[in-house]
Formats: C-alpha cells, sequence, structure tokens
C-alpha cells in the first residue's frame, strides 16, 4: 500500500447531497458528532424538502447537509464548499454552484446513468466540464458498499440503504475523523444483520480511502483553542427543549408544554417529552388554538406555561395570546419561524414573524418580545423568558427560525451554579383579607399569581375589561384608558431590568450593523473580515425587540450609517427608523436561505466605500 501524504489545513466545509431518502442527515450528523469529539469548532446547516419523500432523483427531493469545522473560531456554515458528495445527479446539479474552484467532488459514478440524468435536467454529461473545474473523484459507491455486504440476510432495498455511512467512513478517513461515537451509535440503534451490515460498510469506507489510489492526500485539522469546560454539539431546537426543563429546576416549578406538531418546531416537543422525569408535562393537543389555551389554563393553576409552534401555528395562537395579555399570567410563547406566507416553505428559514409577534394581536397586547442568535444561545434566552414572564406577570413571545433550529454548534454544557435557583412566589393565604387580583407591584407592576382553589384568593378572570385593583368587570372608557396604560407601562419597565445594548468595535464612526436573531453569525464573520482588511465597522445585536434596550436609540445615533440585514423586508429596520428617527439602511433577503458573509460584506465595503 502506497503512503499517503498527510496536509494539516485550518478550516474545510463539507456538503452530503442525496436524495431525501439517501440518510444525509443522519450522515452528516454522525460526521458532525465525530467532529466534535475530534475538538474542532464547527457550524452545520441541514437543507431538506419539505415532502417526506419526494420523487427519487429529481431536484426537488435533493436533501444536503453542510459542517464547516475549523481549528479556530467559526461562525457560520460557510459560503462554498471545499467538497461536495453527490450520491446522484440532481445532488450534484443542485449544489455543484457552491463548491470553490477547484475544489474536491465525490460522486457516485454508478448512479450518473442516461435516465438519471435526464431526471435531474441535464441535457447532456456535465462531468467531462466539471473535471475541468473541479477535482472531480468517481468512486462505484453502490458496487462497494454491496460487495462489503456480501452473506448478510438484507434484502437489496437494505443494503443499499447503507451506502452511506460507507460515504461517512470515507469522510472520516479523509480528514481523520474518528469512528468510535458513530459505532456505539449503531450498536445501540440496530440489532443483526442491519447492525453487521452498517458497520461493516462504515469500515470498508474507511479502508478503501486508506487503499484507494483516488486519494493520495489526507487533510489535519487541529483542534480548536476553546475554553475549557464539557461541551457537546446542541441544535436550536435541542437548546430551546433543554431551557424549558432548566426553567422548572430554576424556579421549582412544574412546567407545562402544550403544542401541536408542525415543522420546524416539533422537536421541541419531543425532546421535552423525553425527560418527563423532570416532572415536564407535555401535552400535544387537538390543533394550535387549543394548545395554546391549554397552557393559559396551566398557567391559571400555577404551572410554568409554555406553548410553541411555527409561523403559521404561531399566528393561530395569537387570539389566545391577548386573553393572556389581558388575564396577566406568564406564558412563553415559541415560534420557530419558517419561510411563507401559509404553508411556504415548511423546511425554509426565515424573520417575517417580527411584526406578528409585536403588534399581531387584537388592540392594544404589548408583549415582551426575545431573540436568541445561535443554537446555544436558544437555552438561555428560554430561561431569560420565564423570568421575564413571571416576575412581570405576562405572556413572552420568543423568536427562533429554521436556520437556527436544525443547525448544530459546540456547546459548553453552563455549571449549574451558573443557573441560580430562584422559586416561584405565589400569593398566599395569609393575603386572603387584603387580597386584590389587580393589585399591583410597585416596581415591576405584576399582579399577584393567586393559585385556584387557595381559601380567600378567589377571583375571576377571563377576557372581559377588567377593573384595576379589584378585577372587577368595568366598561367604563376611564378605566379601559387606565388599564391599557398600565399593561403598556408593565412592558416598558421591563427595559430597566434588561442589560443595556453592547457595541463590538467603536462606539461611533462610519457604519454600525445592527441584527437581530440568527443573522449574526453571517454579520459577525462579515465584521472580522472588512477590519482584516484595514477597514473600521462596529457591530450590535438584539436579543430584546421589545421592548429596546434603554440606551439603544443614544447608540445609534453616534453612527453615520446603520445597516440591518434581516431575512425579512426589513421589519426592524422600520421598526428604529420610527422609534428612533434614524436612516437605518435595511439590507433583505427572503430566499428561505441564510445570509452568506460573502454577501454583507459586499454591503459593508459598498457603504464604506461611499463614504469615503
Amino acid at each position: 500500500m502506497t503512503t499517503k501524504s498527510i496536509l494539516k489545513i485550518d478550516d474545510v466545509a463539507i456538503r452530503f447531497a442525496g436524495d431525501s431518502g439517501d440518510g444525509m442527515q443522519l450522515t452528516g450528523t454522525k460526521f458532525t458528532d465525530e467532529t466534535a469529539l475530534a475538538g474542532n469548532d464547527l457550524s452545520t446547516y441541514p437543507d431538506f424538502p419539505a415532502e417526506i419523500r419526494a420523487p427519487a432523483g429529481t431536484m426537488a427531493g435533493v436533501s444536503g447537509y453542510q459542517i464547516h469545522f475549523s481549528s479556530k473560531d467559526i461562525h457560520t456554515p460557510a459560503d462554498k464548499v471545499d467538497l461536495l458528495v453527490a450520491f446522484n445527479p440532481a445532488a450534484l446539479r443542485a449544489n455543484v454552484a457552491d463548491v470553490r474552484s477547484q475544489g474536491m467532488v465525490i460522486i457516485n459514478g454508478e448512479a450518473f446513468t442516461k435516465k438519471a440524468l435526464v431526471r435531474a435536467g441535464y441535457a447532456e454529461d456535465p462531468l467531462p466540464d466539471l473535471a475541468t473545474r473541479f477535482n472531480l473523484v468517481e468512486i462505484p459507491l453502490t458496487s462497494l458498499n454491496r460487495e462489503a455486504l456480501q452473506g448478510l440476510a438484507l434484502s437489496q432495498r437494505e443494503v443499499d440503504r447503507c451506502k452511506n455511512f460507507f460515504a461517512l467512513g470515507l469522510l472520516c478517513w479523509l480528514y481523520q475523523r474518528p469512528m468510535k461515537a458513530t459505532e456505539r451509535w449503531l450498536n445501540g440503534k440496530f440489532k443483526g444483520d442491519v447492525r453487521e451490515g452498517n458497520l461493516r460498510t462504515l469500515r470498508s469506507g474507511h479502508a478503501f480511502g486508506e487503499t484507494t489510489e483516488l486519494f493520495p492526500t489526507h487533510y489535519s485539522i487541529p483542534s480548536a483553542k476553546i475554553e475549557a469546560g464539557t461541551y457537546r454539539n446542541i441544535t436550536g431546537n435541542t437548546a430551546l427543549a433543554w431551557g424549558i426543563v432548566a426553567a422548572g429546576e430554576q424556579m421549582n416549578n412544574p412546567v407545562f408544554l402544550g403544542a401541536y406538531p408542525i415543522t420546524p418546531a416539533s422537536e421541541v416537543l419531543h425532546e421535552v417529552a423525553r425527560h418527563r422525569n423532570f416532572g415536564v408535562k407535555t401535552f400535544q393537543a387537538e390543533d394550535e388554538i387549543a394548545a395554546a389555551s391549554a397552557t393559559i389554563g396551566a398557567a391559571f393553576a400555577g404551572q410554568l406555561a409554555v406553548t410553541i409552534s411555527s409561523g403559521p401555528g404561531f399566528i393561530l395562537k395569537q387570539e389566545a395570546i391577548g386573553l393572556a395579555v389581558m388575564v396577566e399570567l406568564p406564558l412563553v410563547a415559541i415560534n420557530v419561524q419558517r419561510a411563507g406566507p401559509a404553508t411556504g416553505s415548511p423546511t425554509k428559514t426565515e424573520q417575517g414573524d417580527l411584526l406578528a409577534a409585536i403588534f399581531g394581536r387584537h388592540s392594544q397586547s404589548p408583549v415582551p418580545v426575545l431573540a436568541p442568535a445561535s443554537p446555544g444561545d436558544c437555552f438561555h434566552t428560554v430561561l431569560e423568558a420565564f423570568k421575564i414572564a413571571v416576575d412581570f406577570m405576562t405572556p413572552v413571545v420568543v423568536l427562533s427560525d429554521g436556520y437556527l433550529a436544525n443547525s448544530a454548534e459546540p456547546w459548553q454544557i453552563p455549571d449549574i451554579k451558573s443557573l441560580p435557583r430562584k422559586p416561584v412566589s405565589f400569593a398566599k393565604a395569609d393575603d386572603a383579607d387584603n387580597f386584590q387580583p389587580y393589585s399591583r407591584n410597585s416596581e415591576t407592576l405584576a399582579r399577584p399569581w393567586a393559585i385556584p382553589g387557595t381559601p380567600g384568593l378567589e377571583h375571576r378572570i377571563g377576557g372581559l375589561t377588567k377593573e384595576d385593583i379589584s378585577g372587577n368587570i368595568v366598561y367604563g372608557p376611564e378605566n379601559h384608558q387606565h388599564m391599557v396604560n398600565l399593561r403598556a407601562e408593565k412592558i416598558a419597565r421591563i427595559a430597566t431590568v434588561i442589560p443595556p445594548i453592547e457595541v463590538e468595535g467603536p462606539d461611533s464612526g462610519a457604519l454600525l450593523v445592527i441584527g437581530w436573531g440568527g443573522t449574526r453569525g453571517a454579520i459577525t464573520a462579515a465584521i472580522e473580515e472588512t477590519r482584516e482588511k484595514g477597514r473600521e465597522v462596529s457591530q450590535a445585536h438584539l436579543r430584546h425587540l421589545n421592548p429596546f434596550p434603554s440606551n439603544l436609540g443614544d447608540v445609534l445615533k453616534r453612527f453615520d450609517n446603520i445597516l440591518c440585514p434581516e431575512l425579512n423586508e426589513g421589519q426592524l429596520s422600520m421598526l428604529l427608523r420610527s422609534r428612533y428617527l434614524v436612516d437605518v439602511q435595511p439590507f433583505s433577503k427572503i430566499a428561505g436561505q441564510p445570509f452568506k458573509v460573502s454577501e454583507i460584506f459586499e454591503r459593508i465595503d459598498t457603504i464604506l466605500n461611499q463614504k469615503d
């Protein structure tokens, strides 16, 4: 066997692509797990069709999983990939434009039949041209996989479904990834010949890399220098679920999650349900309205109440959230945003629900709105949302998105001591003589949280207008105006307990790039690239979208130009312009895909050149 050279590199971006039934998401996830265990920083981006099983071999059925990993700190899954693994012509056609010049393209050569090329939309064989632009490597993946599994009691279909693990083994060899975690997972997941088949083909792919002449070089990516601690890979949806469970532990109170399944939020319901040993209750309702209404009932009964959905389902919940505003009960409503309108593109990302979250309910119904900036940040954002909900007796909206939901990053598991316990404080029977259900805390304006059945604390709730202090139903105009003002003031006072917005870079100057939610990674990478070229630019990223941080207006007025990249038509830009009377320049993208670093860098460059 020829000795293979090892080339040390700092980072690499890889994309696995094939039919939605080829196991691309599983392959990418297992490669990501091994990469995390190797100690690299990483960022991933799964991209898959909405259909459960789109027509095989067609562009509509292509599923992809991209991972960018490095020996240094990274922020995005990368704009271009260094290696594309394409299982069929459709996967090649859908993804080859994202391969960097002279990058590597590995294909399953046996899948490139005339019929498959036509089905993918190719008028002629694309491989001769691709061989001039990329390092094209053709592998008889199907045959090699079948040969590795000879003698097992598996059907032809079962054998062919194992070929993704051949590719995984090959890539583990190519980039010196371990495979022990994947082998442990296979041993625990499957039995008999199915387990043996996947293990065999995984190891065969690794051995093929060692012995073939097609790969004279493989690559070493050193571990990243990261803060000491215990880490695990985490997606945004998993982090949301763990935050929900942790909130119950922090506040020493039972948690109730009411939800109806919807992409891409369903995984949160599934993950929370796995942790019922912590006393959390999960309720899959018959529809979104019932889920939100049941959650209000749980809040009335003294539970930490949370409901979760995506855009279309969140809109159905808005009437119930308005009821929670009126009765002033604490609950958290999570919206994992997706591309719309209507059913839209369920598996694609967007930030189109900001205005709906702030203004989408009937009448004057203000609620706090928070947005996490990374998968791991979803955990801490949910904890903060519960704290605000309980402290101010209000529903709180958390806006995640499809990109954060499915992408993964290394996440340092927090020290339990860093999550202080603060038990919920309910009204007590001792207060019965003087109990008034709408009396107010002098600082937060929160009303008491009284558990039904507590002697002497009986009170009415409901959607009709309440009288201040007593909670009696009163329709008078003065009381109505007073209660509207009180609820608005209560939300405004949240600005006194949230941290001020921080500016990364000069605190004044030519340009501030401001964003929210999952755009942070691309914005940060673009700003770093700008600074590497010797130009100054500042960044601010909002977690608190209603109310805004108290110093935001002062910060905005210190900059000559303000750029706001959003995956919508400029919703935050509009809010900032109207609130602070500053010239915020919107930068909109509504393609179902996250921003590329190059897109934001080019816009920054254009603004700075105009300034010069």
